[in-house]
Formats: C-alpha cells, sequence, structure tokens
C-alpha cells in the first residue's frame, strides 16, 4: 500500500491531482479539508477560511502537530489500499507521514492569478473572497515557526516532487503519470 500525500498553494491543483489519482489509479481519498469541516460543524462555527485555519490549528495544538493526518492515515491503513491524503500543510504532518514508509509527498504550485482564478470558478464556501484577501491569506499560511501552525513553504521543500501548474489538467495528468512511473520504479 501506498499513501502519497498532497500539498499546495490555494487553488494550485490539489485536488486536480486527487481526482486523477481516484477516477485514474483507484486510490481512496482521504481529506483533511472534510476533517476539520466537520469539526468546525461540531463547533457551529461558520464554514470559511478563518474558522478551517483556526480549528486546524486548535486541533493541532492539543494533540499534536500530525494529528489530523495521522488520523486519516490510520484511516488509510484500515482500507488496506493506496490512498491519497490532501492537503498537507505543516512540517510534523510531513515528518511524521513520512516516517511511516511508502509515503510520498506530492507539491503543487501556479501562478498567483492562474489560483485566484481557478478558485472563483470552484467558487466553494471558503472561496467568497477578493484578490487581496486571497493574497493574504496566503501569506498567513507561508511560514510559521509554530510547528501546530501552517508552513507551505517548508513543506513544499520537504515534498519530494513538486508540480507547476500553470498549463492544462491534461499537462498536468501527464506530469503526474510520469511521477507515478517513477514511484512504481521505487517499488
Amino acid at each position: 500500500m501506498t499513501v502519497i500525500g498532497i500539498t499546495g498553494t490555494l487553488g494550485s491543483g490539489k485536488g486536480t491531482i486527487v481526482e486523477y489519482l481516484v477516477k485514474e489509479k483507484g486510490f481512496i481519498h482521504f481529506s483533511v479539508r472534510q476533517f476539520i469541516l466537520k469539526e468546525i460543524s461540531k463547533r457551529k462555527l461558520p464554514e470559511n477560511r478563518d474558522s478551517m485555519v483556526i480549528v486546524a490549528n486548535d486541533i493541532r495544538e492539543k494533540n499534536s502537530p500530525s494529528f489530523i493526518t495521522d488520523q486519516l492515515y490510520f484511516q488509510s491503513q484500515e482500507s488496506g489500499k493506496n490512498a491519497v491524503i490532501e492537503s498537507i500543510r505543516t512540517p510534523g504532518e510531513v515528518e511524521s507521514l513520512k516516517s511511516k514508509g511508502r509515503f510520498y509527498l506530492f507539491a503543487v504550485d501556479a501562478n498567483p492569478k492562474v489560483r485566484f482564478d481557478r478558485i472563483k470558478l470552484r467558487n466553494s464556501e471558503t472561496d467568497q473572497i477578493d484578490y487581496q484577501t486571497f493574497i493574504d491569506n496566503e501569506k498567513r499560511e507561508m511560514t510559521s515557526s509554530d510547528p501546530n501552525k501552517q508552513n507551505l513553504i517548508k513543506c513544499r521543500e520537504m515534498a519530494d516532487f513538486l508540480f507547476m501548474n500553470d498549463g492544462s489538467i491534461e499537462d498536468l495528468y501527464l506530469e503526474v503519470e510520469k511521477v507515478l512511473t517513477q514511484i512504481i520504479e521505487i517499488w
């Protein structure tokens, strides 16, 4: 069984990679976002990016920096199938998952304007923001010395594979397929 983690900036294509792995390669998807949204609902908070960050940081602080992804990893083990965990946001999550073996971290990024246009099209409950808010949210998540908070730059540095996703979905799928071929050779 192999587990792939996905990290990346907002609107970069994390979900597109997940969709490919699930539909074309039979992976099972485990979502940090859904895990956090369930907790937001329990706490009766608004479903927005601020609540997601606050709740995720609180869960990590009360448990461990890797608590959320560890829970998803345990669920993936129970499935016995190849799995993808989306979205890895702290170095502690990466370290914990890598320590478990047969784990690969994919990082994905794209030009900020391209990503903003994508989230406007996606139009989820957390995407109802203007461009400046988009940039401000991203800055908040890029670096932190607190192990319980998002540090996307460090996660990207820890990635096994990086995808620059400024092109088409088909281009991204081709790049993912090349990496999957490399991973299979490593096995």
